[in-house]
């Protein structure tokens, strides 16, 4: 057996979790609804807990009132997402309910998961509904989010929350057969099967598949969620929404669409937290030896090797750890405030018990609350 293929079946061996995603275009059209709920159905027998990612709020509110175009004006998309948010669940709720299972609703802005206690509440409630074998379907809050508060897609939020609940998979469902290749006059070539490394050829070869006029995305912002998804240590797959028994088709280690293989071990809860959903309020910036110190030798960041403190941070918030040239090498909690901080700069294990007492943080940033910085958020940047 080959390695795509094999990749494939082992992923699906050992596959309990999976978040699929369902973009516009599939949403509104009814034949493709009706068969994205007959595929999670066949999912759910496989007793694989799923989360639904959903768009189409927007989209089935242009259906309501007849537009053709998707407004550019913020209050219109949210008007238009307020409309056709209920009708999409009325949608939902019959068709799941054909299959003897229920739905729940929860609609996020990112603010719900770049708080702590937030983002434990939002993972707590899907567990919760997966208990009680309830179907989450879960969308940006398009009808309050305004810029500062988005995801950006929902390709971005189903990346996210893959992460965050330690899924092994995540489905990207789209209007492509998957990542292609593509040649030099601009025309798309064949499909890539297996990616075990995003390159920077493959952003530049990625162009918008989405249609513009119904919603956002393309497919450089599935190249973002997979950049994240694989970082994090699981799967994702993109694929074809339009092929009948899709899902079922995954579910069996098929050769459709492309699997993005995980780059690293899975990250703990915690750190996934800290480097995809926390927002950083400073950073230390350090020397070169605690630079290598942190990101090739798995250390802590001591204050002997920090030189600059930024920023107003107090203790347990998130900082960045940057080296002298300002590159972001890593993101963890900080032991001191920013004015502790720079009171301790360059202070040796020694001083600080005498400044501090015997019982005083020896780090500014211990391991266990350190994850380095990788390569997940360059994608399209």
């Amino acid at each position: 057996m080959d390695r795509n293929l094999q990749a494939r079946r082992d992923l699906v061996s050992h596959c309990r979790q999976i978040v699929v995603k369902a973009g516009t275009r599939l949403l509104t059209d009814p034949e493709r609804f009706r068969e994205l709920i007959a595929g999670i159905a066949r999912l759910r027998k496989r007793n694989w807990k799923v989360m639904l990612v959903s768009s189409g709020a927007v989209g089935t509110g242009m259906r309501a009132l007849e537009l053709e175009k998707r407004p550019r004006l913020l209050s219109e998309v949210q008007a238009l997402a307020a409309i056709g948010q209920g009708k999409l669940m009325a949608l939902y709720d019959a068709e799941c309910r054909k299959f003897g299972f229920h739905t729940a609703q929860m609609l996020l802005t990112a603010a719900d998961l770049r708080s702590r206690e937030r983002y434990l509440n939002v993972s707590n409630c899907i567990a919760a509904l997966w208990r009680h074998d309830v179907l989450p379907v879960i969308n940006e809050n398009d009808s309050v989010s305004v810029d500062e508060l988005k995801f950006g897609d929902n390709d971005t939020l189903a990346g996210m929350l893959g992460a965050m609940l330690g899924a092994e998979l995540t489905v990207i469902l789209t209007t492509e057969q998957g990542l292609r290749a593509r040649h030099a006059d601009g025309s798309l070539g064949d499909r890539i099967a297996l990616v075990e490394k995003i390159t920077p050829e493959m952003v530049a070869a990625a162009g918008d598949t989405d249609n513009g006029a119904m919603s956002i995305g393309g497919m450089i912002s599935k190249l973002r969620a997979a950049a994240l998804v694989t970082e994090a240590g699981a799967h994702l797959w993109i694929a074809d929404g339009r092929e009948e028994g899709i899902l079922e088709k995954i579910a069996a280690g098929e050769d459709v669409g492309t699997l993005f293989c995980p780059r690293r071990t899975r990250l703990q809860s915690r750190k996934c937290w800290i480097k995809f959903f926390a927002r950083a309020a400073g950073a230390l910036v350090v020397d070169a030896g605690a630079a290598a110190a942190v990101e090739k030798h798995g250390k802590s960041l001591l204050p002997s090797g920090v030189v600059r403190v930024a920023g107003s941070f107090k203790r347990g918030d998130t900082v960045e750890i940057r080296d002298a040239g300002g590159r972001v090498i890593a993101r963890g909690l900080s032991n001191y405030g920013s004015a502790e901080c720079a009171a301790l700069l360059g202070k040796h294990k020694d001083e600080l018990a005498k400044l501090l007492g015997s019982d005083a943080d020896a780090e500014f940033v211990h391991r266990n609350n350190l994850v380095l910085q990788g390569a997940s958020g360059n994608v399209g940047k």
